[in-house]
C-alpha cells in the first residue's frame, strides 16, 4: 500500500513466507485430509482455519498486484514459489456448507446452513444444531461466512461460480447489522469488517435480502459505524470474545471498514 520500490523485496519474502505456511498433511500433493490446503498458525496447531487462510490469501492477492506495476508477469514474480491454488479452493469449500462440493459428514443442504461456512472442517464457532431428520449440522455463521466468500474471491474463482452463489445467498437470507448471524455479538466488528470487504468485493450497491427489501448496505452499515462510535472516539464490544474488549483492535476493525466503504460510495 505504502507503493514503495525498497519494500520489494521484503513483500517478496513475506509471500514466500506465507506460501510454505500452506498445510499438506500426509503424502505431498494429495488430499490426506480436509485441512490440506488451508493455512493455520504454524506448528502452535495442528490444523488450517479459515480466518489464517483468508488473511493469507489477502496478502498474496494484493501483493500480487502490487509487484506486477514493473511489468512482470505473475507467473515471472511466482518462478520459485506459489501457494497451490487448487489445493487452497478445496479447502475452503471444506469449510462450506454445500455437500455437492464438500462431501465432510457434516455438510449440510439444510436451509439454515446451505452455503455457509463454518471455522474449519468438523468445528464450527456456532456450534451444533439438531436438524428437523434427527441428522446434526455444524452451524454456518455470518463472519465465517462472509470470509469464505471472499477467500473464494482472492482465489480468483468466478463471481458466478455455484460455491460463491450459495454462500451469497446464505448471507442475503442472514443479513443482519445487529448481530454476526448465529454468533450473537460474538466477533462483531471482525463481522462488520468482513462484510464490508466482501460485498464491496464483490461489487454491488444493493443487497436483497429475504423479506424482499434493497438495502443500501454500505450506507447502512456506514451509519451503524458511526452510531456506536465512543464518545472518546474509539468503539468496543460488549462481548469480549477474540479480545473484542480491546479498543485498540475493535477502533481498527470499525476504521479499516469506514475506509473502505468510503470508497464503495465515492
Amino acid at each position: 500500500a505504502a507503493d514503495r520500490a525498497e519494500f520489494d523485496s521484503t513483500i517478496r519474502n513475506a509471500r514466500k513466507f506465507l506460501v510454505n505456511m500452506q498445510m499438506d498433511f500426509g503424502e505431498k500433493g494429495k488430499r490426506d485430509t480436509a485441512l490440506d490446503g488451508g493455512i493455520g498458525y504454524g506448528n502452535r496447531y495442528p490444523h488450517s482455519d479459515l480466518v489464517n487462510t483468508l488473511y493469507a490469501l489477502e496478502a498474496l492477492h494484493y501483493s500480487a498486484k502490487h509487484l506486477q506495476k514493473d511489468g512482470s508477469d505473475r507467473n515471472e514474480i511466482e518462478k520459485n514459489v506459489d501457494l497451490n491454488w487448487d489445493a487452497a479452493i478445496q479447502f475452503i469449500q471444506n469449510c462450506q456448507n454445500l455437500p455437492k462440493f464438500n462431501s465432510e459428514t457434516w455438510a449440510s443442504d439444510d436451509p439454515q446452513n446451505r452455503g455457509g461456512f463454518i471455522y474449519f472442517p468438523g468445528n464450527s464457532k456456532a456450534e451444533e444444531m439438531e436438524l428437523v431428520d434427527g441428522r446434526t449440522a455444524l452451524r454456518s455463521y455470518g463472519s465465517i461466512s462472509y470470509a469464505g466468500m471472499l477467500s473464494y474471491m482472492y482465489a480468483d474463482l468466478d463471481r458466478k461460480d455455484p460455491r460463491i452463489s450459495a454462500v451469497f445467498e446464505w448471507l442475503q437470507s442472514n443479513y443482519s447489522l445487529d448481530e454476526n448471524p448465529g454468533m450473537g455479538i460474538q466477533g462483531l466488528y471482525f463481522y462488520y469488517h468482513t462484510m464490508a470487504k466482501a460485498l464491496s468485493t464483490y461489487g454491488i450497491d444493493k443487497l436483497e435480502t429475504k423479506d424482499g427489501k434493497s438495502r443500501s448496505w454500505a450506507r447502512e452499515l456506514g451509519s451503524r459505524l458511526l452510531d456506536r462510535q465512543k464518545e472518546d472516539g474509539s468503539w468496543l464490544n460488549d462481548s469480549g470474545r477474540w479480545w473484542e474488549r480491546d479498543p485498540a483492535l475493535v477502533s481498527a476493525y470499525a476504521v479499516l471498514s469506514l475506509e473502505i466503504l468510503y470508497r464503495h460510495l465515492e
